[in-house]
């Protein structure tokens, strides 16, 4: 007889019954447990809900890994290669500019319209690579940065270019000023966001080549307890094969063996779109913003007649990143990186020599008082003279670069179409395994009745 304290109303009986409901569950459950078939309807629905947890979870890596491959392809590396853009036309504006200064007066329609295609190119390129900064404050400010001193910087040029064009001494000032002010805040903001842009996309190609440990446990647990519960109904009914059982080995193996397999090549075509493309690349574009770098130094020396020692000085203290065979020379690293653009990066390494050996010349001329003749062989068409090596560098390190780039999205896309069918097969195999788990076990019970 229940006892009920003085002021105490007693307990309802849906109350009871409610609160006696799960407790009762459990003991019937534990009483079901202590026998074979309790045991083997537990082992089968905890099997079943580990086949379905394991499926979830490689499903759902799986389509994470995809929709990481699907956005190196299509925005990461697209906006990289707008942050690169912007530091390579800004480089190029800087040395076409003062290239023109040399011609005197007019400067050459080519030089003009290479410099506001570089200008325009820029500000494209800014405006793409600007499009997803937000929430990143150091590229925030980099492009902030970029925004405000790009209009002085064309101001000055075309202050610059008036006086140059009336015989006024005062362009020469203005260029240099011009260029001062690219070299120290518009290009070191150019590359500190061209730098976020290539860390983003290198932290997303190791994200995509990150191995799914969680799900590869799951399978391999799963695989242990259906080998260990076939083992189990083998002492306990004397019969060698579950074809149940055996159905869902065979198809968690298989899956496991197919996600395996696409997961490496995956990681390998990863692994070649880093190293053959967007290392090379990147790698490629410092080159060229060195040479880049060579080619203003070499004209703003000449400009200022005399008056620049320090842009010659910067001009040898950058040469040896393109020179030599040494694993400082940019070049020579890039070649080595991979063999899409080899025959390309070669022919800029000869190119390199041949540029380098005109600059000699050139200063050879200058420092012997043959200005005109420096100037002439710096900004010629002569075939040994500086401008046509120049080109010819310039060329074959924008096809290097073109090249990178395609080899990046050849590798990357192949990396994604590993992963072909991947998840609907791992959704099937996981239901026919369930299926198979579920038949299995039916089976044994029905022996018990």
């Amino acid at each position: 007889m229940t006892t009920i304290a003085p002021g105490q109303p007693p307990a309802a009986p849906s109350t009871r019954r409610v609160l006696g409901s799960p407790v009762s569950a459990v003991r019937q459950v534990t009483r079901s447990a202590g026998s074979t078939p309790g045991r083997l309807s537990v082992i089968a629905a905890a099997l079943v809900a580990l086949t379905l947890l394991t499926g979830l979870f490689g499903a759902l890596a799986l389509q994470e890994k995809q929709a990481t491959i699907d956005d190196l392809i299509q925005h990461r590396e697209p906006l990289a290669a707008a942050a690169q853009q912007v530091y390579r036309s800004l480089s190029d504006a800087d040395a076409t500019a003062a290239s023109a200064f040399l011609a005197g007066g007019v400067e050459p329609d080519s030089l003009r319209q290479r410099y506001e295609i570089d200008i325009a190119q820029a500000g494209a390129a800014l405006s793409k690579a600007a499009s997803d900064v937000g929430g990143v404050p150091a590229a925030e400010a980099q492009v902030r940065e970029l925004n405000q001193q790009l209009p002085v910087y064309t101001a000055l040029i075309e202050t610059a270019r008036t006086n140059n064009r009336q015989g006024y001494p005062a362009g020469a000032a203005y260029l240099r000023e011009a260029s001062g002010l690219m070299r120290s805040k518009i290009l070191p903001a150019a590359e500190g966001l061209y730098r976020i842009d290539f860390e983003r996309l290198r932290a997303e190609q190791d994200d995509a080549r990150s191995f799914p440990w969680v799900t590869a446990l799951l399978a391999v647990l799963l695989l242990a307890a259906l080998i260990g519960t076939q083992l189990y109904l083998t002492r306990k009914t004397n019969r060698l094969i579950n074809v149940g059982l055996l159905m869902a080995t065979i198809a968690v193996v298989l899956g496991l063996a197919w996600g395996t397999v696409a997961l490496l090549v995956m990681s390998s075509g990863v692994a070649d779109g880093q190293r053959n493309g967007s290392d090379q690349v990147e790698v490629l574009v410092r080159a060229r913003i060195v040479t880049l770098k060579l080619r203003a130094d070499e004209t703003l020396t000449l400009v200022a007649r005399g008056d620049g020692p320090e842009h010659e000085e910067d001009f040898t203290s950058l040469r040896g990143q393109v020179s030599g065979d040494g694993p400082d020379n940019l070049l020579v690293a890039a070649r080595d990186l991979g063999t899409g653009a080899s025959e390309k990066i070669r022919a800029a390494i000869d190119n390199t020599n041949a540029y380098l050996a005109a600059h000699d010349k050139i200063r050879q001329l200058d420092d012997g008082g043959q200005y005109e003749n420096a100037v002439a062989l710096a900004t010629g068409d002569q075939p040994d003279g500086a401008a046509r090596a120049f080109a010819d560098l310039d060329r074959n390190l924008l096809e290097a670069l073109r090249q990178g780039r395609q080899e990046f999205a050849n590798q990357t896309l192949g990396a994604h179409q590993a992963l072909t069918a991947l998840v609907p097969g791992i959704a099937v195999l996981t239901l026919l395994a369930a299926g198979g788990i579920t038949v299995g076990i039916a089976q044994r019970l029905r022996e018990y009745r």
